[in-house]
């Protein structure tokens, strides 16, 4: 039996149809990309902190002239290292010297006076009183030529301590008016002092910790170390001295002390460093490899690897650093995995094969 044309053309269309649709390939599925990730734990970290320092001398002494007059001599060099003692100034000594002789030839008449006058007075030559008048004009002499003698003696003014000389603010022939004229200053650098200014906000931090309450009291334990303006790390660490018992009411912040032995000059008055203050640790802490955390569009974030290998993104908000970890302050909870490398390759909804980081270990001991 033949079948009509009409029919064997719907069937060989029929057939081609299945045919292409035989030899249509699947589309191609990458592999899922490999990825290294961290569990979330919670465990007690070692913190610390930072701030902006200052260097201040041990002491600084302020150079100034008890007398007035025309500086003749300036005995050092400025910027060197002087002793106590030392002459550092000297001024015209004219007016102070012809005061001394003056004072000088007042006390020698009047003790010439006094020894004309006692031996009448025995014999009821002369009163009671002209011998007491001469006795007080003595007393008085002495008195006008110990201060003539100092005033003398000021013309010369030397160092108060040893110490390192700064810039001389009067040079040769200026006139010096009197204590109101600074002329130099000296100042103590081995030890110095760092001071540094976290803000109230930190404080109270710190109040609701005692561990931290008890490292910042002067002798508590806290280690100071010193990051110089070249980002080099001082070899040598200092120790709290001084914690200021009010909050500056203009800046919100409590001033803190810490000295350092300077015997190198490492450190100089006035230098801005930073300061990092050890010794402290967070409990039941959240802290993840640094690279772990994204930024993007004015938000922190993580690649968090969820049910099925699938990964979704999740919002942080990271706290202080801790060596190479940043410690999480929301966001985390423990039991997520948090992709740490790899991350070029990922993406929202993407499945992954996840592994254990290499340096998971670094995040700490479950708690």
């Amino acid at each position: 039996m033949s079948l009509p044309p009409r029919a064997l053309a719907s069937a060989a269309l029929l057939f081609s149809v299945a045919a292409c649709e035989r030899a249509q390939p699947k589309a191609f599925a990458p592999p899922p990309a490999d990825v290294g990730i961290v569990n979330v734990v919670q465990t007690t970290i070692p913190e610390s902190y930072e701030f902006v320092g200052q260097v201040e001398p041990f002491r600084r002494v302020e150079v100034r002239s008890r007398v007035e007059g025309i500086v003749t001599d300036r005995a050092f060099t400025e910027g060197s290292v002087v002793t106590k003692g030392q002459v550092l100034f000297k001024l015209d000594v004219v007016r102070y010297e012809a005061g001394y002789r003056n004072a000088l030839a007042r006390l020698d008449n009047a003790k010439r006076t006094l020894a004309r006058l006692e031996p009448l007075l025995p014999r009821h030559a002369v009163a009671q009183q002209d011998v007491d008048n001469a006795r007080s004009e003595v007393e008085s002499a002495q008195a006008v030529i110990d201060a003539a003698k100092k005033d003398f003696d000021d013309t010369v003014i030397r160092a108060e301590m040893t110490g390192q000389v700064g810039l001389a603010r009067l040079q040769l022939g200026a006139r010096v008016t009197g204590p109101a004229d600074l002329l130099t200053t000296i100042d103590q650098l081995d030890p110095v002092y760092v001071s540094f200014h976290p803000s109230a906000q930190q404080l109270m931090t710190w109040q609701n910790q005692p561990q931290s309450r008890q490292l910042l009291r002067p002798g508590g334990g806290a280690v100071v170390h010193v990051i110089l303006p070249d980002g080099s790390l001082l070899p040598r660490t200092g120790r709290i001295d001084f914690t200021s018992p009010t909050v500056d009411s203009a800046s919100g912040t409590q001033t803190f002390r810490a000295t350092f032995e300077n015997g190198d000059r490492r450190l100089l008055p006035g230098q801005f460093v930073r300061v990092r203050l050890e010794g402290f640790s967070r409990e039941s802490a959240i802290a993840i490899p640094q690279r772990a955390v994204q930024q993007g569009l004015g938000r922190q974030f993580v690649f968090v690897v969820g049910k099925g290998d699938t990964v979704a993104t999740r919002d942080v908000v990271p706290g202080p650093w801790s060596g190479n970890l940043w410690i999480i302050d929301s966001g985390l909870i423990p039991g997520d995995r948090v992709v740490v490398d790899g991350i070029q390759k990922v993406a929202a909804g993407r499945v992954v094969k996840p592994s254990t980081a290499a340096d998971s270990s670094a995040v700490g001991v479950k708690r």
